[in-house]
């Protein structure tokens, strides 16, 4: 299986600062229709988030499940089947293993889904997101900001570029 690894806040949706309230949670342009076209390409949406929010007392755990599971249904919604969803809560103090830059959360969905990580991609907004891939190995990687949204991303990975 080959997977597109998502970070959530920057390239799903607009990060406003520790968004954990679904009121306060806005999907980016486009964000549908580039799943949509991945799916078909046979790419596997994975996100994988930092959340360090819930380590620093912001929100909780149960805040982030309630966020996550309106948030996975939305995209169910639209056809987009979210293979899961991992995140680390720990404060950026704490030194684990899980929270980018370091590449748990994605090494730990390569086991759980036999992924092929040299045949997948992930596309952050942050140069965290793009050294976790690196670190672990995953083949493509793209870096997001205001100039470049995921659907222009999707076209880059059906384009083969």
């Amino acid at each position: 299986m080959k997977a597109l690894f998502l970070d959530r806040d920057g390239v799903i949706n607009e990060d406003y600062g520790y968004v954990h309230r679904i009121e306060d949670f806005h999907f980016i342009d486009g964000v549908f229709q580039a799943l949509l076209r991945a799916q078909r390409a046979g790419y596997k949406p994975i996100i994988v988030t930092n959340q360090s929010g819930i380590g620093r007392g912001y929100y909780t755990r149960e805040d982030f499940f309630h966020l996550t599971r309106w948030m996975v249904e939305r995209f169910g919604k639209e056809g987009i089947e979210v293979v899961d969803v991992f995140y680390c809560p720990h404060h950026p103090d704490r030194g684990c293993g899980c929270r980018k830059p370091e590449p748990g959360m994605i090494l730990e969905a390569a086991r759980r889904y036999n992924i092929d990580l040299q045949s997948s991609w992930l596309v952050g907004d942050k140069p965290s997101d793009i050294e976790a891939a690196r670190r672990a190995g995953v083949g493509g990687t793209i870096l997001v900001d205001g100039k470049r949204r995921l659907i222009d991303v999707v076209q880059m990975i059906e384009e083969g570029r």
